[in-house]
């Protein structure tokens, strides 16, 4: 089993910066595919960025240019740098994690608010 825990999110002005980080447990980052999502109100979940065990990484179009991905194996945890953000980027941000390359995400945390005011 794979726990994960989110942290670091919060209120912040449109034009801010927030960094979220994603604390795994119960396996070896390493081992782990991991990726960031995001649920606004009223609308799905949406994919937000990827990084995979080989260094693979992959953003959303609404994400390019803003929000960076990163991991830090020793520290088992996962960071989503997000600038320049937007009253359309508030929403609850989730981080996943995959066991096989190229398949479903297994494990979800929770979930963190994101608030970002106009």
């Amino acid at each position: 089993q794979v726990q994960l825990a989110e942290s670091g999110g919060g209120l912040v002005q449109a034009g801010g910066s927030l960094r979220l980080s994603c604390a795994a447990s119960g396996r070896a980052l390493s081992m782990l595919q991991m990726g960031w999502f995001r649920q606004a109100p009223g609308k799905e979940r949406e994919f937000v960025a990827h990084t995979g065990y080989t260094g693979y990484i992959h953003y959303a179009d609404s994400a390019k240019g803003r929000f960076t991905i990163s991991r830090d194996n020793a520290k088992n945890t996962v960071y989503l740098q997000m600038n320049s953000l937007k009253p359309e980027d508030t929403a609850i941000y989730f981080c996943a994690a995959a066991l096989i390359r190229g398949g479903a995400y297994d494990y979800w945390g929770q979930g963190i608010q994101v608030t970002v005011s106009s």
